[in-house]
């Protein structure tokens, strides 16, 4: 593995940066409307990788760091492995076609077996790969939402399930799990959603004070519930939802993550054009860096509870990773968000703001009092 890239963070939480940088991008919406097994084998080395904080440190590899999270390069689909103290969890496994890479590179990274298998919600992109990984690898408990579906690939993750004497559990909202000295929380899904990508099992995942939040393909309207749940979101880095579909990291959602770093798994030019542009811009708004498995391969983020290093397969330059034009956000306004019932305004950033079914948008501060809003007393002096 020497060749991969590797680089040392310190993230040190710089809220008002970014609640600055959110608040900007609400004032921006206001005018929006298959994986090869030889990929295991690290590649690629080029010159340049984003810089995660201002506080870059020396290289480091995330291999010396005793908590890791990889995130594996399966083409358009997402799997994610855990690894705390020499055990294992596996959140995802790709399409049915990337199962013989998901279990090569669990074998290279010398997991023998599974503490806890997660399967996000029951798309194939998501669940495919379980299956093989559960039919080499002994698990302790096996996870989904659901625990039936009509597809094959969700069938066969069942079936290898139970030959190992083992039950899909449907996990309820604040189980903890303990992975080696890394707790583990189930934040979401916080209702029952008819749509499948909303039921995607939501995961805090917390070592010493670095955080991480895996989303599977929650999108708006599973984020919204959540955010009004009250559940703690505020995270280092974030899994972006749906692999960057502009149906997901809603600005709402964000504005209560808050993250440093947003890893997209996501496919070579795929076919639905993720990571969308909309995303990608709330993103850079909001002063989130961007890692695409697309451009860099797979991802591996260590810890050490206080500090990240990263190490990726590949580099790509910030403007490959986030081509968004950085000027736009140069010319947009400070954003007010309005209570339609009490006819008051606010910042985006006040504690105080109205439920989204309330809230009206205004682009200055004039337009809200031409509108009859009185400002809030509270987040406006």
């Amino acid at each position: 593995m020497e060749n991969y890239k590797t680089e040392k963070v310190s993230f040190w939480r710089t809220p008002f940066r970014r609640l600055a940088a959110l608040a900007l991008a609400a004032a921006l919406a206001l005018g929006l409307a298959a994986c090869d097994v030889s990929s295991v084998v690290p590649g690629g080395s080029a010159d340049v990788i984003p810089n995660p904080s201002s506080t870059a440190q020396t290289d480091g590899d995330p291999a010396n760091d005793s908590f890791q999270m990889h995130f594996l390069d399966v083409g358009q689909a997402l799997s994610v492995l855990v690894e705390c103290d020499g055990q294992y969890m596996l959140y995802d496994g790709g399409n049915v076609d990337d199962g013989s890479m998901v279990v090569s590179y669990l074998q290279n990274q010398g997991v023998e077996e599974l503490q806890y298998v997660f399967c996000s919600h029951a798309h194939e992109d998501h669940v495919g790969g379980l299956a093989a990984a559960l039919a080499y690898f002994p698990a302790n408990h096996v996870y989904s939402p659901v625990t039936d579906a009509s597809t094959k690939c969700f069938q066969d993750f069942v079936k290898y399930t139970q030959q190992q004497g083992l039950q899909v559990e449907v996990p309820a909202v604040g189980t903890v799990w303990q992975l080696g000295s890394a707790t583990i929380t189930l934040l979401g899904p916080v209702a029952q959603y008819s749509e499948t990508n909303d039921t995607s099992l939501v995961l805090r995942v917390d070592y010493g004070s670095t955080s991480f939040l895996l989303t599977g393909d929650m999108e708006a309207d599973a984020e919204r519930d959540l955010v009004n749940s009250g559940a703690n979101l505020k995270a280092d880095v974030l899994q972006v939802g749906h692999h960057g579909s502009s149906t997901s990291t809603s600005y709402i959602f964000l504005n209560a993550v808050l993250p440093e770093m947003g890893v997209i798994s996501c496919g070579v030019n795929n076919k639905y054009g993720h990571p969308h542009e909309e995303t990608l811009s709330i993103l850079r708004d909001a002063g989130v860096d961007v890692y695409r498995t697309d451009l860099l391969g797979t991802v591996v983020i260590g810890s050490d509870g206080q500090n990240y290093t990263i190490r990726t397969d590949k580099t790509a330059t910030d403007a490959e990773l986030n081509p968004t034009d950085p000027a736009a956000s140069g010319t947009a306004q400070q954003a007010y968000i309005g209570n339609v019932n009490s006819k008051k305004f606010h910042l985006p950033i006040c504690p105080n703001l109205p439920a989204e079914k309330n809230q009206i948008l205004f682009s200055s501060y004039d337009e809200a009092v031409a509108a009859g809003y009185t400002p809030c007393s509270t987040c406006i002096k």
